[in-house]
């Protein structure tokens, strides 16, 4: 029973690295916004590109979150189960 929680901590750890991955990409990416709105005819190109990148920043925003609160609820269960564990074992007669 041991060795499965430990295969699901690490299954957690990899997720978490992920999640991790996730924001770096999004700093990133954020790099290039600019703040400013445009709304002069003359810069409809930038528009058209801030509202790409408004998208992609909502999209990664999105998938944080989803996978933020998978990592927590997922987190929980596997400590759950940990303290289960040590509670078992805590249990048993000592023979």
């Amino acid at each position: 029973m041991q060795s499965t929680l430990t295969i699901q901590a690490a299954v957690w750890l990899a997720a978490a690295t992920a999640l991790c991955a996730l924001a770096v990409y999004r700093k990133i990416i954020s790099r290039s916004e600019v703040d400013v709105i445009h709304l002069r005819q003359s810069e409809t190109p930038l528009i058209l590109g801030q509202e790409i990148l408004a998208h992609r920043l909502a999209s990664i925003d999105r998938w944080g979150k989803l996978l933020t609160i998978i990592l927590i609820a997922y987190g929980v269960l596997l400590s759950c189960g940990y303290m289960f564990l040590a509670w078992k074992d805590s249990v048993q007669p000592v023979s």
